[in-house]
């Protein structure tokens, strides 16, 4: 059975673009971004830009969008029996329509991916459909999420911190 991703969380102020591939079952049973509570999405993030990783999830959204980024999925839509990356469907996977996001949100030019998946399905389903003339600056991050324990938390961190704050 098919799955399907969020709306963009996103303003046209926004500059920076963070990327996922899917929300996991945590997340879409919640119908929030990185609900799962070992993910450590939120808590990298509150970290950075100084708020609590438990605020109300829309004080959370807010401080994104305050601090110019957005945040998306690579898929609309996929096939996928569990919440991993690994678990999806590459021949049920579709795109969501970067075209006109991109078109609508022209100042973003850095695009932070979470994690291999959402690099990966980016470039092959999304990339050769985007106009040439649109320059964005690419960069893979480690994945936040619980399956990726090989990388430390303070790694993450780290990484993550060293890309946001030069754009934030």
């Amino acid at each position: 059975m098919p799955i399907h991703s969020f709306a963009p969380i996103a303003s046209p102020a926004s500059e920076v673009l963070i990327l996922g591939s899917m929300p996991g079952k945590a997340s879409l049973r919640a119908g929030q971004y990185y609900a799962h509570p070992q993910n450590a999405f939120w808590k990298i993030i509150g970290e950075l830009l100084e708020f609590e990783q438990d605020a109300a999830y829309q004080t959370r959204l807010d401080c994104l969008l305050q601090n110019r980024i957005s945040m998306w999925d690579v898929l609309k839509t996929c096939t996928r029996a569990s919440s991993l990356d690994a678990d999806i469907v590459d021949s049920s996977s579709v795109a969501n329509d970067f075209a006109t996001f991109f078109a609508e949100h022209c100042k973003i030019s850095t695009v932070l991916f979470n994690g291999a998946k959402a690099e990966s399905s980016f470039h092959k389903l999304v990339l050769p459909t985007l106009s040439t003339s649109l320059q964005l600056d690419l960069h893979r991050l480690p994945s936040t999420s619980p399956a990726n324990a090989s990388t430390s938390f303070q790694r993450k961190l780290e990484l993550w911190g060293a890309l946001l704050s030069e754009r934030c």
